[in-house]
Formats: C-alpha cells, sequence, structure tokens
C-alpha cells in the first residue's frame, strides 16, 4: 500500500474514533477523544503491528488477531483507555500485555517512560523487533507474568492493562503510586467493565467503572508453564 493511502487510512480511523466516541457518551461521560492521544496514535504506523496479511484492515475499528488467541484492540478502545490514562509527559507507565507492541508505542508517543510486560515470549519477541524497527527502543520490554507487574521498577505513575482480571489485580495495586491512575477491564467474561483507578495522595483508591468491553483473560505464568 502506498504511503499516501496508509495516511488517508489513518485519517479515517482518527475521525471513527471521534464520531464513537459522540456516540457512546452517555455511557462515557464525555463526547470527546483528547487532541493529544488522537495526535499520538496518527504518528504510529498501526499496519507495522498487525500481521502482514492484516496490513489492509489495519486502520479499521475492530480487534484483530495476532497470533496465540490474542488481539490488538479496536482503535476506539485504544484511544480511550489512553486518554483516561491521562499520560503526561515524563510519566512513568506500566503496560501489561504487550501484544505486539502497538499501545506501548501510542504510549511513548505521549512522551511516556514505557515499560511493557508480555507473558508470550514469541509475541514479546515480536514487538521488540517491531519497536525497534520503528526506532522505539527506549521501551522496556520483558517477558513475564503481568498479575505480578514488575516491581523492581514501581512505583509507577500510570498502570495499563490490557487483559481482563476478575478483580483489579492486588500487585499492580501496590505498584500504582499516589496521585496514579490505572486502566483495566475487570469482571467475568460475559460482564467485563473497563475500569478506571484513581490513588489519592494518602494511598486510598477510587474505582469508576467507564464502560462495558470484552478482553482476552489475565493470563498466569502457570498457564504457560513458566
Amino acid at each position: 500500500m502506498s504511503e499516501n493511502l496508509l495516511a488517508t487510512m489513518r485519517v479515517q480511523m482518527l475521525a471513527t474514533i471521534d464520531a464513537h466516541a459522540a456516540l457512546a457518551s452517555d455511557v462515557l461521560g464525555r463526547d470527546t477523544i483528547s487532541t493529544r492521544t488522537l495526535t499520538a496514535m496518527a504518528t504510529i504506523p498501526r499496519h507495522d503491528f498487525v500481521p502482514v496479511e492484516l496490513a489492509a484492515y489495519a486502520y479499521s475499528d475492530q480487534p484483530l488477531p495476532i497470533g496465540y488467541d490474542k488481539t490488538i484492540s479496536q482503535p476506539f478502545i485504544v484511544a480511550l483507555m489512553t486518554d483516561l490514562l491521562d499520560v503526561q509527559p515524563g510519566c512513568k507507565v506500566l503496560e501489561i500485555g504487550t501484544g505486539l507492541g502497538y499501545h506501548a508505542a501510542v504510549l511513548a508517543a505521549l512522551e511516556a517512560r514505557v515499560y511493557t510486560v508480555e507473558i508470550i515470549e514469541e509475541l514479546a519477541a515480536q514487538a521488540s523487533r517491531r519497536l525497534k524497527a520503528l526506532s522505539y527502543a527506549d521501551i522496556v520490554l520483558k517477558v513475564g507474568n503481568g498479575e505480578h507487574g514488575w516491581p523492581e521498577h514501581a512505583p509507577f505513575d500510570r498502570i495499563l492493562v490490557c487483559a481482563a482480571s476478575d478483580l483489579i489485580p492486588h500487585a499492580l495495586l501496590k505498584q500504582l503510586a499516589p496521585l496514579g491512575r490505572m486502566v483495566v477491564p475487570t469482571g467475568m467474561p460475559d460482564s467485563q467493565v473497563l475500569t478506571l483507578v484513581e490513588k489519592a495522595g494518602n494511598g486510598r483508591h477510587s474505582v469508576k467503572e467507564i464502560m462495558p468491553v470484552r478482553f482476552a483473560a489475565l493470563e498466569t505464568a502457570t498457564e504457560f508453564g513458566t
């Protein structure tokens, strides 16, 4: 595909995200996605973060399979989760569920210091190659059990969980810095809700349910024999 066509597809993706936000305004309590988030997403070649045979569909507003029963989230959900995090330049962000690296790249485009954990070694290796090829060499990636977070680098100003957990993972809550934010899908598979967790300066946290979603379950290391 030509660069002009890809650029047009990115513009259409952003317009679709805006339209989706407006349609969901009653649920979201907002009718737009921030310009910062959309600008960051406009700079990322999403087609480089999906299997090559799906590149033509990379900018459509739908999740796409990336192998190992995992998907890259639809652009609107990526935009919404990013917007809810309210990432500021210099924020230390922990991402759970790297996939092929797209959301990590969006966070890096917002000038965050990104630490990302992927439990599936093959996906982590592919993500590392894709991110380095696009000069996102400062993103720190490891293979591990995301449920445990990354305590060596805690606390984190922001935590993004790209897989669903029945409850808010306790280890991640502990690794969230005071005044920090975490976005995580929670609930049983048929009743998941995108959840915003905010931690006050005194360490207490508040929880706000945003909207129904559907994510793959947060895997544990035991399930993969590691």
